[in-house]
Protein backbone atom coordinates (compact mmCIF):
# COMPACT_ATOMS: atom_id res chain seq x y z
CA UNK A 1 0.00 0.00 0.00
CA UNK A 2 1.24 3.47 -0.87
CA UNK A 3 0.27 6.28 1.48
CA UNK A 4 0.55 9.92 0.42
CA UNK A 5 0.54 11.95 3.62
CA UNK A 6 0.30 15.72 3.93
CA UNK A 7 2.45 17.23 6.67
CA UNK A 8 0.70 20.60 6.93
CA UNK A 9 2.50 23.92 6.92
CA UNK A 10 4.08 24.44 10.32
CA UNK A 11 6.31 22.07 12.22
CA UNK A 12 6.62 18.33 12.85
CA UNK A 13 3.44 18.27 14.95
CA UNK A 14 1.19 19.47 12.13
CA UNK A 15 0.84 15.95 10.75
CA UNK A 16 -2.63 14.50 11.43
CA UNK A 17 -3.08 11.77 14.02
CA UNK A 18 -4.06 9.38 11.22
CA UNK A 19 -0.97 10.36 9.22
CA UNK A 20 1.34 9.82 12.20
CA UNK A 21 -0.15 6.39 12.92
CA UNK A 22 0.43 5.37 9.31
CA UNK A 23 4.02 6.70 9.27
CA UNK A 24 4.85 4.70 12.37
CA UNK A 25 3.66 1.42 10.80
CA UNK A 26 5.24 1.80 7.36
CA UNK A 27 8.34 -0.16 6.41
CA UNK A 28 9.72 2.75 4.33
CA UNK A 29 9.04 6.47 4.68
CA UNK A 30 9.99 8.90 1.92
CA UNK A 31 10.11 12.65 2.49
CA UNK A 32 9.51 14.64 -0.69
CA UNK A 33 12.01 17.47 -0.53
CA UNK A 34 11.72 19.70 -3.57
CA UNK A 35 8.24 21.17 -4.12
CA UNK A 36 8.06 22.92 -0.73
CA UNK A 37 10.38 24.00 2.05
CA UNK A 38 10.32 22.42 5.47
CA UNK A 39 10.29 24.70 8.50
CA UNK A 40 12.16 22.08 10.53
CA UNK A 41 15.03 19.75 9.77
CA UNK A 42 14.78 16.11 8.76
CA UNK A 43 16.24 15.09 12.12
CA UNK A 44 13.40 16.84 13.99
CA UNK A 45 10.83 14.98 11.89
CA UNK A 46 12.61 11.66 12.41
CA UNK A 47 12.68 12.17 16.16
CA UNK A 48 9.00 13.09 16.36
CA UNK A 49 7.79 10.39 13.96
CA UNK A 50 10.09 7.72 15.40
CA UNK A 51 11.15 6.67 11.91
CA UNK A 52 14.08 7.11 9.56
CA UNK A 53 13.16 9.24 6.54
CA UNK A 54 14.45 8.73 3.01
CA UNK A 55 14.88 12.06 1.24
CA UNK A 56 13.14 12.01 -2.14
CA UNK A 57 14.60 14.68 -4.40
CA UNK A 58 13.07 15.65 -7.74
CA UNK A 59 15.12 13.16 -9.76
CA UNK A 60 14.10 10.24 -7.55
CA UNK A 61 10.40 11.11 -7.66
CA UNK A 62 10.18 11.92 -11.34
CA UNK A 63 12.63 9.42 -12.83
CA UNK A 64 12.82 6.64 -10.25
CA UNK A 65 9.21 6.50 -9.03
CA UNK A 66 9.12 2.81 -9.90
CA UNK A 67 11.63 2.16 -7.10
CA UNK A 68 9.28 3.79 -4.58
CA UNK A 69 6.29 1.92 -5.97
CA UNK A 70 8.15 -1.41 -6.07
CA UNK A 71 8.35 -1.33 -2.27
CA UNK A 72 4.61 -0.62 -2.02
CA UNK A 73 3.66 -3.88 -3.77
CA UNK A 74 4.23 -5.99 -0.64
CA UNK A 75 4.83 -3.37 2.07
CA UNK A 76 3.30 -0.22 3.49
CA UNK A 77 5.20 2.78 2.13
CA UNK A 78 4.62 6.41 3.12
CA UNK A 79 5.35 9.38 0.89
CA UNK A 80 5.37 12.56 2.98
CA UNK A 81 4.61 15.92 1.41
CA UNK A 82 4.76 19.40 2.97
CA UNK A 83 1.25 20.86 2.88
CA UNK A 84 -1.26 18.65 1.06
CA UNK A 85 -0.18 15.72 -1.13
CA UNK A 86 -1.85 17.13 -4.23
CA UNK A 87 -0.22 20.55 -4.08
CA UNK A 88 2.06 19.46 -6.95
CA UNK A 89 1.32 17.58 -10.17
CA UNK A 90 4.21 15.18 -9.53
CA UNK A 91 2.25 13.62 -6.71
CA UNK A 92 -0.77 13.02 -8.94
CA UNK A 93 1.60 11.25 -11.32
CA UNK A 94 2.72 8.88 -8.56
CA UNK A 95 -0.91 7.96 -7.89
CA UNK A 96 -1.54 7.34 -11.59
CA UNK A 97 1.55 5.12 -11.76
CA UNK A 98 0.38 3.20 -8.68
CA UNK A 99 -3.06 2.62 -10.22
CA UNK A 100 -1.49 1.47 -13.48
CA UNK A 101 0.71 -0.97 -11.55
CA UNK A 102 -2.24 -2.28 -9.50
CA UNK A 103 -0.87 -0.84 -6.25
CA UNK A 104 -3.40 0.33 -3.70
CA UNK A 105 -3.00 3.86 -2.36
CA UNK A 106 -4.52 6.05 0.31
CA UNK A 107 -4.26 9.83 0.69
CA UNK A 108 -4.17 11.66 4.03
CA UNK A 109 -4.89 15.31 3.29
CA UNK A 110 -3.64 18.24 5.35
CA UNK A 111 -3.56 22.04 5.22
CA UNK A 112 -1.94 23.55 2.15
CA UNK A 113 -0.81 27.02 1.18
CA UNK A 114 -4.29 27.60 -0.21
CA UNK A 115 -5.69 27.22 3.30
CA UNK A 116 -3.23 29.85 4.54
CA UNK A 117 -3.94 32.45 1.85
CA UNK A 118 -6.31 34.26 4.25
CA UNK A 119 -3.27 35.35 6.27
CA UNK A 120 -2.48 37.67 3.36
CA UNK A 121 -5.93 39.24 3.38
CA UNK A 122 -7.08 37.22 0.38
CA UNK A 123 -10.16 35.01 0.19
CA UNK A 124 -9.90 31.38 -0.95
CA UNK A 125 -13.27 31.58 -2.71
CA UNK A 126 -11.73 34.03 -5.21
CA UNK A 127 -9.25 31.46 -6.53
Amino acid sequence: MLYLIGLGLGDARDITVKGLEIVRKCSRVYLEAYTSLLTVGKEVLEEFYGRELIIAEREMVEQEADEILKDAVDNDVAFLVVGDPFGATTHSDIVLRAVKAGIQYHVVHNASILNAVGCCGLQVKNF
